[in-house]
């Protein structure tokens, strides 16, 4: 049984309406589940393959400047 209240009025949904909106509304949260799900593997695959390329580059990079250094 689902009970909406909307402006004061009362609707009761019972029987296979309410089965089927509580399935409607179980696939819909899933999806959402699942789509910010594959937003934030991207955004960490992402992060860390960014980081596995931009740490070795600079300390790479300040290597190389350090050689260039003038001596105290």
């Amino acid at each position: 049984m689902i009970v909406i209240q909307r402006n004061g009025q009362t609707t009761v949904i019972t029987g296979w309406r309410a089965w089927l909106a509580g399935a409607v509304a179980f696939v819909v949260a899933t999806l959402l589940i699942a789509v910010m799900v594959f937003v934030m593997l991207g955004v960490a695959i992402t992060v860390g393959a960014v980081l596995m390329i931009v740490i070795p580059v600079a300390v790479g990079l300040a290597l190389i400047a350090s050689l260039f250094r003038r001596p105290p």
